[in-house]
């Protein structure tokens, strides 16, 4: 329980720095947000009393704690461009974007493990080579250019797949599967090379364990050794990379919400920084990075279960 509650403690400390980063890395931008809101047509009174509104007049120590106080209540504020309430906003489209990654991830791991389990068990093979060549010759395509060579396959020359748009969940289950296809590929194909590579290698370490050889010599069958004994002790660095890529997959589906056209976070982050909706702003960074801290402190808690030895190590330290 001790080790539970040291993370949770460690959590909300990184939250809460989180929090005041997010905070004063969008209050020291330059710019004056009044002129947004009232326009650069707006009398010195009304830009005033847009100010107080805000309490832009108070030090930034003030607004830090009232923002702060707003947003742990789930107060972020209001959209100066749509007069929708920024949690609103977010959580209407935050669903887009957590479909678009699972299913991402779900490929990616779908590509990675079987390919990695081979790889191992033909280590230094022509099988092992040919696939090490096709994923690094993925890795090296940007997830933006991988976007418009699936587009221009499948959805330009074979006519199979839409090339943009989203279909809420409502209006059918392979509608709205359709439309995450192509974006999803477009991170997976990419991503699921380090994943192969990581889980290769610990693989390799552990088939040559002693606990490995004596299950060879008892005649169990090549499939259960690599899926039962093999495969659970070598995925404690595959959960590692696969929290510390949130950060990147939640960047590249930054960029593939805009090209193919979802409404998740990421274009609703994008929309607001070219309108200077600020306080849109803060709370889409505050979201995502909150986000991210919560995924890694979960990946953290995931070893004490793959591996008990952690917990305890934890404990007597």
């Amino acid at each position: 329980m001790a080790f539970y509650l040291r993370k949770l403690l460690r959590l909300a400390v990184v939250v809460l720095i989180v929090s005041t980063l997010t905070f004063l890395m969008v209050d020291l931008l330059p710019g004056d947000v009044s002129y947004e809101i009232g326009g650069l047509e707006s009398t010195a009174e009304e830009l005033a009393a847009i100010r107080d509104e805000l309490g832009l007049n108070q030090n930034i120590a003030v607004r830090f704690g009232q923002w702060l106080a707003r947003s742990v209540t789930g107060n972020l504020g209001i959209s100066h461009l749509s007069g929708e309430p920024v949690l609103e906003a977010i959580a209407a489209r935050l669903p887009v974007t957590i479909e678009l990654l699972v299913f991402s991830q779900l490929i990616a791991l779908g590509l990675a493990i079987p390919a990695a389990i081979v790889s191992a068990h033909k280590a230094g093979s022509a099988i092992d080579r040919s696939i090490g060549s096709a994923g690094f010759a993925t890795f090296s395509i940007p997830s933006y250019v991988m976007a418009l060579l699936l587009i221009f396959v499948f959805a330009l020359r074979l006519r199979w797949l839409p090339a943009t748009g989203y279909t809420p969940l409502s209006e059918g289950i392979w509608q709205n599967l359709k439309g995450f296809i192509l974006p999803s590929l477009s991170i997976a194909l990419i991503e699921w090379v380090p994943l192969m590579r990581v889980l290769r290698n610990d693989m390799i370490g552990t088939l040559q364990e002693d606990y490995i050889l004596m299950a060879r010599a008892k005649g169990m069958p090549t499939w259960k050794i690599l899926l039962k004994d093999a495969l659970k002790p070598s995925s404690l660095t595959l959960v590692t990379i696969l929290g510390l890529q949130i950060g990147h997959w939640i960047g590249a589906a930054v960029i593939i919400e805009m090209i193919y056209a979802l409404p998740g976070i990421g274009r609703l982050l994008v929309n607001a920084i070219f309108s200077r909706d600020f306080l849109l702003v803060q709370g889409c960074v505050l979201v995502i990075t909150v986000a991210y801290v919560l995924i890694n402190t979960t990946v953290d808690l995931l070893y004490a279960l793959l591996d008990p030895r952690i917990r305890l190590e934890t404990q007597n330290g």
